[in-house]
């Protein structure tokens, strides 16, 4: 590295001089960054920040020392950066910069905005920001996970720095680079769409109109939501005065297809179908206990339960329900045994007899 002219030494001794107030800075800034995120809800890849090493400097010095009078002209002393899922989450990040810190906007650069071929990996927006009472600027990266890696991938094969290539591998690099672009895009409109896909299943449950909503992952979710199974476990839990305990109920969705319910209607009819026979066993199987805890998932497997027996499934019938809930296991076939045990006698039964 060349030597350090007089007035590059003078900026060196006070990075020196500054390295604690620097550190400070970083600290205030990852703390405010993190908070801010963690109340807007916001899902990023990572938060970091760091403290311009002295060789670093150094070399920013030997390249573009007569650029600077004093240490508070370098913008990137303290760099922080987040890198997010998706390309929309940027901007919603980059608003959220706007309210913490004061923004130099002459020094910021959006280079999402450049339109350059080979420019994927570093469509970065580049904040130049002030805390308040602080004499020292920072830089702010806002990148998504895709241009994050590209740019490591670029930097670790010599593209875009200063190495040259062979134009065969440029021109593979740049068509990478473009299909890495589409798949940004694509990602973020995909969730856009999928978010107004949830809001018109949620609509369309509460208004009623489930034969119009196919079942599947989310519009079981949302179905569960309106409270649907709610009262049937509600009065099971009222047998024993019992506690109703919560408990992830997505395993029963590939038992209801199998149950041939292809819509939230079909799925809705066939609750209110065997809900009053789910009871009866409920009532059978808790009456005679002192059990006062229960699983929030009880309504649904008694449905399932009275359903399989109901239609002439009997004992392996259940036993295969109790694997699709439970995995497989040696324990399904004694639990399917003592469940068609408890329910043989029960009104539902009659006709399978």
């Amino acid at each position: 590295m060349e030597t350090l002219d007089f007035h590059c030494r003078l900026i060196m001794d006070e990075y020196r001089e500054a390295l604690p107030v620097l550190e400070d800075m970083k600290n205030t800034v990852l703390a405010r960054l993190n908070d801010a995120l963690g109340r807007s809800g916001l899902s990023v890849t990572a938060v970091e920040a760091r403290v311009k090493t002295e060789e670093s400097l150094a070399g920013k010095l030997v390249r573009k020392g007569n650029k600077y009078a004093t240490l508070s002209d370098i913008t990137d002393l303290v760099g922080a950066r987040i890198i997010t899922f998706y390309t929309d989450d940027v901007d919603r990040i980059a608003s959220m910069a706007e309210k913490l810190f004061e923004i130099d906007w002459v020094n910021s650069v959006d280079k999402r905005r450049l339109h350059q071929l080979d420019s994927f990996g570093y469509n970065s927006l580049h904040y130049i920001c002030r805390l308040p009472d602080c004499d020292f600027r920072f830089e702010l990266q806002l990148r998504t996970t895709l241009q994050h890696a590209w740019a490591a991938i670029n930097h670790d094969t010599g593209y875009k720095s200063g190495i040259e290539i062979p134009q065969e591998y440029m021109r593979r690099m740049n068509r990478l680079a473009g299909m890495l672009e589409m798949a940004d895009d694509e990602f973020s409109r995909i969730r856009t769409e999928l978010t107004d896909y949830r809001r018109r299943v949620q609509t369309l449950v509460q208004s009623g109109r489930l034969d119009d909503v196919m079942l599947d992952g989310d519009t079981f979710r949302s179905y569960l939501q309106v409270g649907s199974i709610d009262a049937l476990n509600r009065r099971i839990a009222a047998i024993n005065q019992a506690e109703i305990q919560d408990t992830p109920l997505s395993r029963f969705l590939k038992v209801f297809k199998a149950l041939k319910c292809n819509t939230l209607g079909d799925l809705d009819r066939l609750i209110k179908q065997y809900g009053d026979d789910a009871y009866l066993l409920a009532r059978h199987q808790l009456g005679n206990t002192d059990l006062d805890i229960i699983s929030s998932a009880i309504g649904l497997q008694n449905i399932c339960i009275v359903c399989i027996l109901s239609t002439g499934g009997g004992k392996i019938g259940l036993e295969r329900l109790f694997d699709a809930l439970n995995g497989h296991n040696t324990q399904n076939g004694a639990l399917a045994e003592l469940t068609y045990e408890q329910a043989k006698n029960l009104p539902f039964m009659q006709n399978n007899k």
